[in-house]
């Protein structure tokens, strides 16, 4: 809809509209005019991205690392702070924070977020992260012993000061590995499937717990099928159930995994979209590592005092898969405090199979 200078509207129609900031980037590359353009980021140790000061907001980040100890993306970890914070907003392994787990890369593209070739290792995320007095990213290499090769651009802009009613970029990580269910089923297919109850969403796969006033802009939700069942062992009848402003039963309930993505009638293939997508499929019988992704940039989900965004795991949590999943959200300030991150060896994927 266009607003009254006749020039509102979609992103393409809001680049005509002049605004009072300066574009600045925040870079790895090489101070001596080579081109040795990355930083080394030494086990066990924090690598400072950026480091800003005053009133602005981050529009772009591309990222690549090099590393040569397996499952590297899930032991370098990404974390943000906004407006000199004690705990970071942001606090999500690097790779999962780009749009896909499992510490893999794959081509696919999203409007917040993609992996581009080669193999999906190009890094990129469009969220915007506005900053009203400072912003600080940082990358900690958690590899037992191998330096990682990074390279980075952070593209933000100044102001002389930040609107006062913009929220801050949250992103958080979490596992349940694996959820707990019924295994192995000691049912037929169809009562493993599709029988019992949950009326009260009790033990849901927690996508994110928060309080304070904001909205919810989507997940990416990385499982990897650990039940053994006879016949079809399809992963996704558990349905997304999301808590607002603490209330006892969700207002907003939706009908099936695969249903919140906005995929259908149990999907095997890759798909991307600008806002939804499956990255990862699966093999045979949705065997082995999916992942799939929703973000809600036209359809955000507000709460004014708290959100809890779960799914069950399987229907009635039946399943025991192992779930992780990255959220994002804005929200005012103070948010509620992550608690610890996992530690390495807990957040490692597993080998294939069961």
């Amino acid at each position: 809809m266009l607003g009254d200078d006749g020039t509102r509207g979609g992103p393409l129609r809001n680049l005509v509209l002049l605004r009072q900031a300066r574009s600045r980037r925040a870079s790895s590359y090489d101070r001596t005019g080579g081109n040795h353009d990355f930083i080394w980021v030494r086990p066990g140790e924090p690598a400072t991205l950026l480091d800003a000061r005053g009133a602005g907001c981050i529009t772009h980040i591309w990222m690549t690392t090099a590393c040569k100890e397996r499952h590297a993306l899930r032991k370098l970890v990404l974390r943000m702070w906004w407006d000199d914070e004690e705990q970071p907003s942001v606090e999500v392994p690097l790779g999962d924070f780009f749009g896909l787990g499992h510490a893999e890369t794959r081509n696919f593209a999203a409007l917040p977020l993609c992996m581009s070739p080669q193999l999906g290792r190009g890094l990129t995320c469009y969220f915007p992260m506005p900053f009203a007095r400072a912003a600080r990213i940082q990358v900690t290499n958690e590899c037992a012993r191998t330096p990682a090769r990074l390279y980075y651009y952070v593209d933000y802009e100044s102001y002389e000061r930040l609107a006062e009613d913009l929220g801050r970029f949250h992103a958080l990580w979490h596992r349940q590995n694996p959820c707990d269910g019924v295994s192995p089923p000691d049912q037929d297919f169809e009562a493993y499937q599709f029988e019992g109850t949950n009326t009260t969403g009790e033990g849901n796969y927690v996508i994110l717990e928060a309080k304070g006033w904001g909205h919810y802009v989507g997940c990416h939700l990385d499982l990897h099928n650990l039940t053994e069942t006879r016949g079809r062992n399809w992963y996704g009848e558990g349905d997304d159930m999301i808590f607002v402003d603490d209330e006892p039963f969700p207002s907003i309930h939706g009908t099936g995994t695969e249903d919140y993505f906005n995929t259908a009638w149990c999907p095997q293939e890759a798909y991307c979209s600008p806002y939804f997508g499956i990255t990862m499929p699966g093999g045979p019988n949705w065997s082995g590592k999916i992942s799939l992704y929703r973000y809600h940039i036209e359809d955000p989900i507000h709460f004014q005092r708290s959100i809890r965004v779960t799914i069950e795991h399987g229907h009635a949590n039946h399943r025991c898969d192992d779930y992780a999943s990255t959220a994002y959200w804005y929200q005012q300030e103070p948010h509620l405090p992550f608690g610890r991150l996992l530690p390495v060896d807990q957040r490692l994927p597993r080998d294939d199979g069961p």
